[in-house]
């Protein structure tokens, strides 16, 4: 059993900053995958990004490349979503998710590939 919880969130304008944290907790998640979701009020769950157990690979939607960027820190148990540039469509909940069964990269845009999810922190980007 793995929890996953975030932190983070907050109310910033646009062109403004926010990192989002993920404490994993439960077992080790050194070898797992990680990913960030997000959903904003009428719209489905969206994948944000997603990176490897050993930080070697990671993967973004086309819509926060260059603005947001994922890393982890496996000696503390915690994944971290750094969010520059932030417009008003990046307003949502985002989700910290985990990978047990070691897909492929090639799937980490899909929800139905990670077990286990955080209960979410709001994000709001407005004047």
């Amino acid at each position: 059993q793995i929890q996953l919880v975030e932190s983070g969130g907050g109310l910033v304008q646009p062109g403004g900053s926010l990192r989002l944290s993920c404490a994993a907790s439960g077992r080790t998640f050194i070898s797992l995958a990680m990913g960030w979701f997000r959903q904003a009020p009428g719209k489905d769950r969206e994948f944000v990004a997603a990176i490897s157990g050993n930080t070697i690979t990671t993967r973004y939607a086309d819509s926060v490349k260059g603005r947001f960027t994922i890393s982890r820190d496996n000696a503390k148990n915690t994944m971290y979503l750094q969010m520059n540039s932030l417009k008003p469509e990046d307003t949502a909940v985002y989700y910290c998710a985990c990978d047990t069964d070691y897909s492929s990269s090639t799937y980490w845009g899909r929800a139905q590939v990670y077990d286990y999810w955080g209960q979410g922190t709001q994000v709001t980007v407005s004047s």
